[in-house]
């Protein structure tokens, strides 16, 4: 383990920002712009101007969410 487990919220919040930027960033740029030259320097541009945010908004919006969700999902009849 490279983490205790009382950082597990941040550590879920870095990969899940950084996992969803990268994909998305990388897709909006291509669509706007096409796969040519300066295309890389636009994707990190979009990636670092979008990254702080989505972290901060997952790190304030996933414990709501999984709480939403859970209220969502009907329980197994016992």
């Amino acid at each position: 383990m490279l983490f205790p487990p009382r950082l597990a919220p941040l550590v879920f919040s870095v990969l899940m920002s950084v996992y969803m930027v990268v994909l998305m960033t990388f897709v909006i740029t291509w669509v706007n712009t096409g796969l040519v030259e300066g295309f890389l320097g636009r994707w990190w541009r979009a990636f670092y101007i979008a990254w702080p945010i989505a972290f901060a908004l997952i790190l304030v919006g996933a414990p709501r969410l999984q709480r939403l969700a859970a209220k969502l999902i009907r329980q197994p009849a016992r």
